[in-house]
């Protein structure tokens, strides 16, 4: 069994740290309801791209365009939280599984239906 990757590890706890920065100290009134969903640290521990979820669709794009021009503040307050010599940089992306997921979901009950319905 491989044992718990560190970058992984780091992940975890910045997806927490990020997700507490974000709701409580990002003080943007143009920011909506958004998810930090995961954060994937690279194996040299240089780069960690944060995946977003928003809830209006419509509002992915200004969304990332404010916290990539937030991400030196929060990147400030995450060094005063987690202790690392050296900090990833953060870049952020709009996180599709979701939307995956949900057109698989669709696609399995269309799939079930039209059995359903030569089974008859």
């Amino acid at each position: 069994m491989l044992p718990y990757k560190r970058s992984k590890r780091i992940g975890d706890l910045m997806r927490e740290e990020i997700a507490d920065i974000v709701m409580r100290r990002v003080k943007d009134p143009r920011l909506g309801f958004l998810t930090i969903t995961s954060v994937e640290v690279t194996e040299d521990l240089k780069i960690a791209r944060v995946y977003v979820s928003v809830l209006q669709k419509s509002e992915t794009k200004s969304t990332l365009k404010i916290l990539n021009s937030a991400k030196g503040f929060i990147r400030s307050e995450l060094r005063k939280r987690v202790r690392m010599k050296v900090l990833p940089t953060l870049e952020f992306y709009e996180d599709e599984s979701i939307e995956y997921g949900a057109k698989i979901d669709e696609l399995l009950l269309r799939i079930k239906k039209e059995g359903e319905s030569e089974g008859s």
